[in-house]
């Protein structure tokens, strides 16, 4: 079972291989980890695997040189729970000419029997890409009876390539924390394993939650609705939000920003994205505050809540604690 990466555009390119060891298929405890760091044509960075059984997660951050064209292919059947967390991908499978957009911050689920085909991948951003690839007899055993997941339950029985989803969707707090967690976590063997894979099974249920709750609320506005221009906008204002944290625009200045207007921002950006632009940036500020916690531990709590555009270290505690019910000095202390 084996997977290859290679530069089209580039001659003579370095080609990444990436061979699932026999233990994905058998029930030993064993969990395999590796680190590529392809830092010729690719970029820099890293590609970070963990593998057991019916599982593979893959984590690649990468700063790329130029856009690069990669040719991709595997030899095997799998799931795969893909997050987008930063930088644009397109994708196309050469075999049934499907095309495949990412933006950053989305997410779904994708199905294929062995698959060949090429990613065009843009220069001058930070590529993020978190993903689980699962073998189908894993995947189905947690797959719910709803109608929304007939179509997608249907392709993994005739073994044909297929998202689960037409339209991708936002990647949550709450996915953003086990993804971290699944990254970041410091156990070994058997223990290690357990974690992550109980932390995957959660993520799947957050997932599909997601999707049946979307699906069956018919008094929500359908994001597929709008028009694309708007779509186009609120992805950039969503952009222009993650690249300011720590010093956001005012809603008139978004709003102008990306050429619209507020009333326009507000009814769009929640019908796309399932919230407010305030609320979705007090969420990627708490979760970059989660972050900077427990990844950069010399930092006093007044250094986090300022880099968060906290004026007052109160306020931040205060919004914390409301958000993940422990204050932020117990949660360095927890995981010191």
């Amino acid at each position: 079972m084996k997977v290859r990466l290679h530069a089209s555009d580039l001659k003579d390119s370095e080609t990444i291989e990436i061979t699932y060891p026999p233990h994905f298929h058998d029930s030993e405890q064993t969990v395999t980890e590796c680190v590529h760091r392809p830092n010729t044509w690719l970029g820099e960075g890293q590609y970070r695997e963990i593998f057991f059984r019916g599982i593979h997660i893959g984590y690649g951050d990468l700063s790329l040189k130029e856009n690069t064209v990669i040719d991709f292919e595997s030899d095997f059947e799998s799931v795969e729970m893909h997050f987008a967390i930063s930088g644009q991908a397109q994708a196309t499978d050469l075999l049934t000419q499907k095309q495949y957009c990412f933006a950053p911050n989305e997410h779904n689920i994708l199905y294929a029997a062995g698959i060949k085909g090429q990613s065009n991948w843009a220069s001058g951003t930070n590529m993020q890409v978190f993903e689980i690839n699962v073998l189908p007899e894993l995947f189905t055993k947690y797959l719910p009876d709803h109608r929304i997941f007939n179509a997608f339950r249907a392709a993994l029985t005739r073994k044909e390539t297929s998202t689960l989803l037409r339209h991708n969707r936002p990647i949550t707090t709450q996915m953003r924390l086990i993804i971290h967690e699944i990254l970041h976590c410091n156990r070994t063997g058997l223990l290690k394993k357990m974690l992550i894979e109980a932390r995957v099974i959660e993520l799947l249920l957050l997932q599909l939650e997601q999707i049946m709750a979307s699906s069956d609320t018919q008094s929500q506005p359908s994001p597929y609705h709008l028009r694309k221009i708007d779509i186009d906008r609120m992805y950039t204002a969503r952009e222009i939000i993650e690249a300011n944290l720590s010093n956001p625009y005012s809603l008139g200045a978004l709003a102008k920003q990306v050429g619209t207007n507020e009333f326009t921002l507000k009814k769009s950006f929640k019908a796309l994205f399932g919230t407010t632009v305030f609320g979705y940036l007090h969420e990627r500020k708490m979760v970059q505050a989660h972050e900077m916690l427990l990844e950069e531990k010399d930092k006093t709590i007044t250094e986090v809540s300022e880099q968060c555009g906290y004026q007052h270290a109160s306020h931040f505690t205060a919004a914390f604690k409301r958000r993940f019910g422990v204050l932020p000095s117990q949660l360095k202390h927890r995981f010191s």
